[in-house]
C-alpha cells in the first residue's frame, strides 16, 4: 500500500511538471503507471477539476485495461484512456505512459517538419531520440476508441515516443513504475526541446541539417542516474517552486 500511494504521488507531481514546463495547458493531458498485468493508475478528472497544475493525489485512481473503475462517484477517467490501455496491452514492458500537448510539437507536426537530430551535446537525449527515429501518427483524431488507439500504438511500435500530428505526443517508460513515470516525462521534454529548436531554425529559412553520425557517436550515454533521476529531482523541485501552493494531499 505504501508503494501504491508513492506511485499516486509520483503521477500527481508528473502532471504538475507537465504544466510548469508548458507541455500541457489548462485541463488537457494525462499520465499513467502500471500497477499490475491488467491494472493502471491514471490521472482523471473530478467534479472540481482545476487543471494539471493543480493536480492532487485524489485525482489519481486505478482502472483496468478494459476501462472498469471502482473510483468514487464524480471521478472520471480521461476520454483518451485507450491511449494508455492499448499501449500497455500490446507492450507488457511499458509501465508508464505520458500524453501531452506541447504547442511546439503540435506546430512542428502540422508544418510536417522532419524530426532530425539537429543538436548534439546541447540535448543528448533529444539527439538520440531523433537519430533513432521518431514516428509520427498522421491522424489528429481524439483517441477515444480502441481501434484508434490500436492504430496509434502500431505507429509507436517499439519506440519510446510517438508524435501525434496536430495533437501532441505520447511517451512511455519501462521498469519500476515510479522511475518509468520520470523516464516518460523526460522523454516528452526531449521531444519538446527538439520541436522548439526545429521551429527556430526553420523560421530563419536555413536548411535543417542533421548532426553527422560521427558526432552522434561521440555523445556519451550519461545513464538513467543523470538523464532521468537527476533531471526528475530538478523537475519536481521546479514544480514545487513555480507551481501553485496547493498540497498534494489534503
Amino acid at each position: 500500500m505504501e508503494s501504491y500511494e508513492v506511485l499516486r504521488e509520483r503521477i500527481a507531481v508528473a502532471c504538475r511538471v507537465l504544466a510548469v514546463t508548458g507541455l500541457v495547458e489548462h485541463i488537457l493531458g494525462h499520465v499513467s503507471a502500471r500497477t499490475g498485468p491488467d491494472r493502471l493508475l491514471v490521472r482523471g478528472r473530478g467534479p472540481a477539476e482545476r487543471g494539471l497544475a493543480f493536480t492532487v493525489v485524489d485525482d489519481i485512481r486505478q482502472v483496468g485495461l478494459d476501462g472498469d473503475s471502482s473510483a468514487a462517484s464524480g471521478w472520471k477517467a480521461p476520454s483518451e484512456l485507450p491511449i494508455h490501455t492499448e499501449i500497455m496491452r500490446s507492450r507488457p514492458e511499458v509501465t508508464a505512459v505520458v500524453h501531452a500537448h506541447p504547442p511546439a510539437v503540435v506546430a512542428a507536426s502540422v508544418a510536417d517538419l522532419p524530426w532530425l537530430p539537429l543538436m548534439g551535446s546541447y540535448d543528448i537525449p533529444a539527439a538520440r531520440l531523433a537519430h533513432d527515429g521518431i514516428p509520427v501518427w498522421p491522424r489528429s483524431a481524439l483517441i477515444r476508441r480502441r481501434d484508434l488507439a490500436e492504430q496509434m500504438t502500431s505507429c509507436l511500435g517499439d519506440r519510446p515516443v510517438v508524435v501525434l500530428r496536430g495533437h501532441g505526443l505520447v511517451a512511455v517508460g519501462t521498469g519500476d513504475p515510479a522511475q518509468a513515470v520520470a523516464e516518460a516525462v523526460t522523454r516528452a521534454l526531449a521531444v519538446d526541446s527538439l520541436a522548439r529548436t526545429t521551429l527556430a531554425v526553420a523560421a530563419t529559412g536555413a536548411p535543417l541539417r542533421p548532426v553527422p553520425d560521427e558526432d552522434i557517436d561521440e555523445l556519451p550515454d550519461l545513464g538513467p542516474a543523470f538523464n532521468i533521476s537527476a533531471m526528475w529531482r530538478h523537475l519536481a523541485a521546479r514544480a514545487e517552486h513555480e507551481g501553485p501552493d496547493t498540497p498534494l494531499r489534503p
